[in-house]
């Protein structure tokens, strides 16, 4: 198998660790070389986040270069505007639809873009753009926008739903874990 490239973007605090953590866990447990690398920037100040997430028969590189990442998983759309141009031509961008003011917006230097999702769609992307949010707050916690997020990402995934399960189960503190599960079943549904 060749390899497959996500990059999983958004927002510092936004749980996009624990996203990349249990797509690794859940690549393994099915048998893939997998390479996971986490970018941080400002993380723990709101900034840019990115994680790179590489499977296959053998992985040598933790690394996706422009123009290779099969999926953008984005937890804010901005930052799937921002990363487009890694997208492979026939990929696909699994983005929630929340905007998040980063710092230019706040101090009024610049304006939050309009209209993203179909400026990114006009770009020729193929777009999944949902309310994780929303989805998220319906399961019981707004910090769960990863989980819904991954289980719209699953949609694409040649993956039995029970392999997804087990990883959720492996990866999320047992506390945790009921609402976990049911955000990831609303995104998978969406």
């Amino acid at each position: 198998m060749d390899t497959k490239n996500i990059m999983i973007v958004g927002v510092g605090g936004q749980g996009s660790v624990l996203a990349s953590k249990l797509l690794g866990h859940l690549l393994v447990a099915e048998g893939y070389d997998v390479k996971v690398s986490e970018v941080h920037g400002m993380s723990q100040r709101g900034g840019s986040v990115v994680t790179y997430v590489r499977y296959g028969d053998k992985v040598a590189s933790p690394v996706i270069d422009q123009g290779e990442a099969d999926f953008i998983v984005s937890f804010e759309i901005l930052e799937a505007s921002r990363w487009l141009p890694y997208l492979k031509k026939d990929g696909r961008i699994v983005t929630n639809i929340q905007e998040i003011d980063p710092m230019p917006v706040v101090i009024g230097a610049a304006t939050y873009p309009e209209n993203l999702a179909e400026k990114l769609k006009a770009t020729g992307a193929n777009v999944d753009a949902l309310d994780c949010v929303a989805l998220a707050e319906k399961a019981g916690n707004l910090k769960a926008v990863n989980l819904v997020l991954l289980g719209r990402l699953s949609h694409y995934f040649d993956i039995p739903e029970e392999a997804w399960t087990n990883a959720i189960r492996a990866c999320v503190p047992a506390r945790f874990l009921e609402v976990n599960l049911k955000a990831f079943e609303l995104g998978k549904n969406a």
